[in-house]
């Protein structure tokens, strides 16, 4: 288990941690500055609106589910998108994100304002996110030290999970030692 916060890590839920804004999420660092705070995207809350209902010009480059995602509480009514690279070039409307990982080498944000054909066939895989999840300086730290979040890993395949309903358990199952079983706890532990 990872113990800073860095861009291109992940912080999952733990069960202790029952804000309906983030219970069982996981999010992908997108930004961390120790002055400037945090900002990511929560991966596994796809929506019921359609890419089609809001940016319909971008669904034919979205991974599926092909609705957007809640990324966050965060300026819930505008739109980050997420985009992989197949190769290591970097394509006008691609901005990648500043990691040392090689799980997310490849990945960067998409300028929604840019016309999605000059990304046809210079992306891999994409998502779009209404909001998304900010913390000011040392407030993610606090929430950290009291117990509401793990810092782990990412994989290449976490940002585009095709089934993001099980990406929590998913995530907290490969890690080391007793933190795989946390991957078991049941959906209300006053049920066990």
């Amino acid at each position: 288990m990872a113990e800073a916060i860095y861009v291109g890590g992940l912080l999952v839920a733990t069960p202790l941690l029952d804000d309906p804004n983030f219970r069982r999420s996981v999010v992908l660092i997108l930004e961390h500055d120790r002055d400037g705070g945090t900002l990511g995207v929560v991966l596994n809350r796809p929506s019921d609106i359609s890419v089609t209902q809001v940016l319909p010009v971008w669904d034919p480059l979205v991974t599926g589910p092909s609705v957007l995602f809640e990324g966050g509480p965060v300026q819930t009514d505008s739109a980050l998108a997420l985009a992989a690279v197949p190769s290591g070039q970097e394509p006008l409307g691609w901005r990648r994100l500043h990691a040392g990982t090689p799980a997310v080498s490849r990945l960067g944000t998409v300028d929604l304002d840019a016309p999605p054909e000059i990304l046809q066939g210079e992306i891999a895989q994409m998502r779009i996110f209404a909001g998304y999840a900010g913390w000011s300086s040392g407030q993610l730290e606090s929430e950290i030290a009291e117990g509401a979040w793990y810092v782990v890993d990412s994989e290449v395949g976490d940002t585009f999970h095709a089934d993001p309903g099980s990406l929590w358990r998913h995530v907290l199952r490969r890690q080391p030692g007793e933190l795989a079983f946390v991957a078991t706890c049941p959906d209300d532990p006053s049920m066990n």
